[in-house]
């Protein structure tokens, strides 16, 4: 679990690691990265593929690859 609270306060969402009294348990930074993991990967906007969410885009992705895959 160590490497999971070093890693969290390494990420740009460590603002949300503020000190706290009594400190976060461990249990607490797990949740806390996990919800920023899930940030970053399904509800950020992303500029360059047109603001839009990276989960978004993925299923985009493959929806043109499954119809093109219809068409061929």
């Amino acid at each position: 679990m160590h490497w999971l609270t070093t890693e969290a306060l390494r990420l740009p969402g460590s603002k949300l690691f503020k000190r706290t009294e009594p400190p976060l348990t461990a249990d607490a930074v797990e949740w806390e990265t996990l919800k920023w993991v899930d940030w970053f990967n399904n509800r950020r906007l992303l500029q360059t593929i047109g603001n839009i969410p990276p989960a978004e885009a993925e299923e985009k992705f493959y929806e043109q690859r499954n119809e093109f895959d219809k068409v061929a």
